[in-house]
């Protein structure tokens, strides 16, 4: 593995951020590249050990392609994993465009130019399970995609033009699709980390349509161990689904988070109307990458939960004076 060179777009983010790390302790050399200088620590897992083997650049994809091809010829990557992209579904509502611009065009632009890069034995592409919209049961890889939000055509979109530049020119993307990740590090905004710091400062905590979506939740640590065996092994052309053994309702996720803590969730819970478009049920099959590529996850949810609320008690005076609120940037 000693001579895979790892370029990770989108390494400020959440996921690719403890990817990053993940990489890092297997000894392995990690360009990363964000649109935004890197955030404070505390939100910064791969900053949390040892980083010799890492180099950061601040280039925005949707301007900055270039530089940022630039920096692929002259690491010689091959592997390139793209955590990029806008996300928050609801906010794709307000300003589409600019989930079509980064989602789509700033992408097309991009793969275009990778296709004829000598070095790339495999590009990486962190999907999401938005794009087969509300389902019944577990979805495997090969469902039709049916989108209902901005956010979720946007990404649809983008993998459907993905799939014919494999059969076009055999461009080596693989595809994966993760559950609902949680886990330390996270933003103040999604719903783990809102639950745990609104119990640990006594504010209340707006549940929106009463929390009756249903969701698979997985670590985020393991998502990482999941996509840096989809980058080695999986197999070109195809998608392959991360996700935990559990799905629970976010009520019954956030009141769990309030019984470990023994707060009795109904003292700072206010349920919320719906937000428009939210799909009422995520849940995807794992087994691919489980039987495929011998994937196993190896935190349960309670363990990833108060693993998550050790980090925000260490962090709390920190993280007491960030926004709990999403902020959009073009």
């Amino acid at each position: 593995m000693s001579a895979q060179r790892f370029l990770v777009i989108g390494s400020n983010s959440f996921t690719g951020s403890h990817f990053v790390r993940h990489l890092l302790d297997k000894g392995l050399e990690v360009v990363g590249v964000s649109r935004s200088d890197e955030p404070a620590e505390v939100f910064l897992p791969h900053r949390w050990g040892p980083c010799e083997g890492f180099r950061f650049h601040r280039i925005n994809l949707n301007h900055d392609l270039d530089r940022l091809m630039e920096v692929v010829e002259a690491q010689g990557s091959t592997h390139v994993v793209n955590f990029a992209g806008q996300g928050m579904v609801a906010q794709s509502w307000d300003r589409p465009t600019d989930w079509y611009q980064t989602n789509v065009v700033a992408q097309v632009g991009l793969h275009d130019r990778l296709r004829r890069v000598p070095t790339l034995e495999k590009y990486v592409h962190v999907s999401t399970p938005e794009v087969y919209g509300s389902v019944d049961g577990p979805m495997v890889e090969g469902a039709a995609f049916a989108p209902t939000t901005p956010y979720a055509v946007s990404r649809a979109a983008c993998d459907m033009h993905l799939q014919t530049f494999f059969e076009a020119y055999d461009f080596p993307v693989v595809f994966t699709r993760a559950a609902n990740l949680y886990g330390p590090g996270q933003r103040l905004y999604r719903i783990v980390p809102r639950a745990m710091l609104c119990l640990r400062l006594g504010q209340r905590l707006p549940l929106h349509g009463g929390g009756l979506s249903l969701r698979n939740f997985v670590h985020v640590v393991d998502v990482a161990s999941a996509t840096l065996k989809v980058a080695v092994d999986g197999e070109h052309g195809e998608a392959y689904h991360v996700a935990g053994r559990e799905v629970v309702s976010i009520r019954d996720l956030v009141y769990r988070i309030f019984r470990l803590a023994g707060v009795d969730p109904r003292d700072l819970v206010d349920e919320v109307p719906d937000r428009m478009g939210k799909d009422h049920r995520y849940e995807l099959d794992s087994g691919k990458v489980r039987n495929d590529l011998g994937w196993v996850d190896e935190i349960t949810l309670d363990e990833g939960l108060v693993d998550t609320m050790r980090w925000l008690d260490v962090n709390l005076e920190t993280l007491s004076q960030v926004s709990v609120e999403y902020s959009h940037k073009p």
